[in-house]
């Protein structure tokens, strides 16, 4: 019984995750890399673990199957913490000042968008959308 219960909730838990943003593990020249073999800009979000629209954007907004869709079609995903590992030199190369910032980098690691807060995921990807015409 219990080992059922279980099964069913990590299958819950993998499926939701599934669905949402997959984010790539990796150091940012890697993940650089990635995106330029894909054809795709690298998106960051470069957040801090004490930050609520942070947790927000986590835990409401990259978990939604439509921002998902959108994101992992769209580019190479990544997270970095602003506070720790290479986190701190990403924050203070692309010279992030609040939390959450949201970079859009070509393959060379130029940035070519920002979007700083959250939003609710429709906006969110407005906000994107309109980021990527000012780009193409």
């Amino acid at each position: 019984m219990m080992m059922a219960l279980l099964a069913l909730v990590t299958t819950t838990t993998l499926s939701a995750q599934d669905k949402g943003v997959k984010f790539e593990q990796g150091t940012l020249k890697e993940l650089l890399a990635k995106a330029g073999e894909q054809d795709k800009y690298l998106f960051v979000d470069v957040y801090a673990t004490w930050c609520g629209p942070c947790k927000y954007m986590s835990g409401r907004v990259f978990t939604q199957e439509s921002v998902g869709d959108y994101f992992n079609k769209t580019f190479v995903n990544a997270k970095f913490d602003a506070e720790r590992g290479e986190g701190i030199d990403i924050a203070r190369k692309y010279r992030v000042e609040g939390y959450p910032t949201f970079l859009i980098l070509n393959a060379e690691g130029k940035e070519v968008g920002r979007i700083v807060g959250g939003d609710d995921a429709a906006a969110f990807i407005k906000k994107v959308d309109g980021v990527l015409a000012n780009i193409q």
